[in-house]
């Protein structure tokens, strides 16, 4: 059996229609240097660091293996959703993506949630992933075998516990949730 843990990234510094990879706020920050704290207590050393390649989850992740002297493999598998729209109508496309079922959406997206099951299914060590709201949902409808694409709703820099074994990921425990939802 192969511990996973993964971590939504910190706050960002811009919303989803105003900058297509914002770093951390302020707040952000504080959250990840907060998350990296209790990741450490919990997370074996020489565990296996991946990232998705957008900075704010990078920024989550740098602060975490900066504690324990480990690198950040970068993979583009747990990038954010696809969006099939312009920045601009990002907001609107993604508010109207999480009111819908899996059976509403199209090859690429299925291809993106493939990519994220498969890249976790790889694991062989025990392994922290730096991701995104949206990939967290992703994984735990695969897990719980529900149709709706939103699932949970984790807070920032919030961290869940999986396990693999056999190749199928169980949810041992999901971390922190948001207090207000997404409008």
């Amino acid at each position: 059996m192969t511990q996973i843990w993964i971590v939504r990234h910190g706050e960002a510094a811009a919303s989803w229609e105003k900058d297509p990879d914002p770093g951390l706020s302020n707040l952000g920050q504080l959250q990840a240097e907060e998350t990296a704290t209790a990741l450490t207590n919990i997370v074996p050393l020489g565990a296996h660091l991946i990232s998705s390649p957008l900075r704010r989850a990078q920024e989550t992740a740098a602060v975490f293996a900066s504690k324990r002297g480990d690198a950040v493999r970068i993979d583009p598998r747990f990038s954010e959703v696809r969006s099939p729209v312009p920045l601009s109508g990002r907001k609107a496309w993604l508010q109207e993506f999480m009111r819908q079922d899996w059976s509403e959406q199209s090859d690429d997206l299925w291809s993106w949630r493939r990519d994220i099951v498969s890249g976790l299914k790889e694991v062989t060590e025990p392994t922290v992933v730096f991701c995104h709201f949206l990939v967290i949902n992703a994984v735990i409808a695969e897990i719980k075998n529900k149709p709706e694409v939103l699932q949970v709703y984790p807070a920032n820099a919030s961290f869940h516990e999986l396990t693999l074994e056999d190749g199928h990921l169980s949810l041992v425990q999901l971390g922190q949730q948001m207090e207000t939802r997404i409008n």
